[in-house]
C-alpha cells in the first residue's frame, strides 16, 4: 500500500489525508508543534514533528513514502518566500535520491501569486529534468470541495505508473 506524506498537515492538510485515506493510501502527516501532530493523530493518522524550513527534519519521514505533498500556499509567517523558493528546490532535488515516486506542489493560496508561480515553476523543471511526475493544484483553498478533489487526482496522478 503506498503511503503519502504531507508536509503541512493543518485543516487542510488533513481533510487532504482523509480524502487519501478512503482513496485506500496511508498518510503520515507533519507539524511544527506537538498540537498539530496530536491534531493530525486523533484524526488517525501517523503524526511526524518536522520543520519545511528544516529539511533535515523531513528525511527520516521520507521512509516508506511513495508520494509527498507540499501544502504551503497558505502558509505565514518568516520564511514564507523559501517555502516556495530554496526550501522547495531542494525538497524536490532531495526526493531524486529516494523511494518517492512524485510528489504534489499546492500553487494557489493566500501566499502571494509570484511566490506560488516560482514555486510551480520549480515543480515544472523538476518534473522535466527528474523525470518525476510532480503534479500542481492550482484550484485555491476558498473552493475547499474542489480543492480537495484536485488534490486527491494530484497524488492519484503521482502514483499512477
Amino acid at each position: 500500500m503506498a503511503r503519502v506524506l504531507v508536509v503541512g498537515c493543518g485543516c487542510r492538510g488533513r481533510a487532504l489525508a482523509a480524502g487519501l485515506r478512503e482513496d485506500g493510501l496511508e498518510v503520515r502527516g507533519t507539524s511544527r508543534t506537538s498540537q498539530g501532530c496530536a491534531a493530525i493523530e486523533a484524526a488517525g493518522m501517523e503524526a511526524v514533528q518536522a520543520d519545511p524550513d528544516r529539511l533535515g527534519t523531513l528525511l527520516a519521514p521520507l521512509a516508506d513514502v511513495s508520494a509527498v505533498c507540499w501544502l504551503m500556499a497558505s502558509a505565514r509567517g518568516d520564511g514564507v518566500e523559501a517555502l516556495h523558493g530554496p526550501r522547495w528546490q531542494s525538497m524536490v532535488e532531495r526526493l531524486v535520491d529516494t523511494p518517492v515516486r512524485g510528489a504534489v506542489y499546492e500553487g494557489a493560496g493566500s501566499v502571494g501569486a509570484p511566490l506560488l508561480e516560482a514555486g510551480a515553476a520549480i515543480a515544472r523543471r523538476a518534473a522535466s529534468t527528474f523525470r518525476m511526475p510532480i503534479e500542481v493544484i492550482d484550484i485555491g483553498p476558498s473552493d475547499h470541495p474542489e480543492w480537495l478533489a484536485a488534490g486527491r487526482v494530484a497524488v492519484a496522478a503521482v502514483l499512477s505508473p
